[in-house]
């Protein structure tokens, strides 16, 4: 079982293998620059393992956490939300982890959004890239105007 500094701590030291023991095998991964969420702890943790090489000087700035508002009588787990700041290819972002966990203590959801928009969109494109082709690591992105959705 986790608790919710169990996931941050992992994330503040890069440190994947342990960010990946914090999720629920059937995590739902959601993102402003995707249609559909990514689903599952493989596919998850493939996206954190680029996002991880693709922020620089990633470090939470604040830390909110919700009532628990579902589970019997309101006492189920409560919402976690983590601030971030980074920098993508050197544009500053700003970004929000919503976390939510299931009965095990595991994260069940990931909810990621970033501002502001070129940061987001640059943010998108370079992700995007490297899913695409994992190998193709070293491709910082193209021309500004492109915009590949992960």
């Amino acid at each position: 079982m986790t608790v919710p500094g169990t996931f941050r701590s992992a994330v503040e030291a890069k440190d994947l293998p342990a960010i990946i023991g914090a999720l629920d095998p059937a995590i739902e991964f959601r993102s402003p620059v995707m249609v559909k969420p990514y689903v599952g702890r493989d596919t998850v943790a493939a996206l954190l393992g680029v996002l991880l090489e693709v922020f620089e000087d990633f470090h939470y700035t604040d830390e909110l956490v919700g009532v628990p508002t579902g589970g019997t009588n309101g006492a189920g787990p409560p919402a976690h939300a983590l601030v971030f700041g980074a920098k993508v290819l050197g544009k500053d972002v700003q970004g929000l982890d919503l976390l939510r966990y299931g009965e095990t203590g595991l994260v069940t959801g990931l909810t990621v959004m970033v501002r502001p928009l070129p940061a987001a969109m640059t943010l998108a494109r370079v992700v995007g890239r490297r899913m695409e082709d994992p190998m193709n690591a070293d491709d910082a992105g193209g021309p500004s105007g492109d915009t590949a959705q992960p």
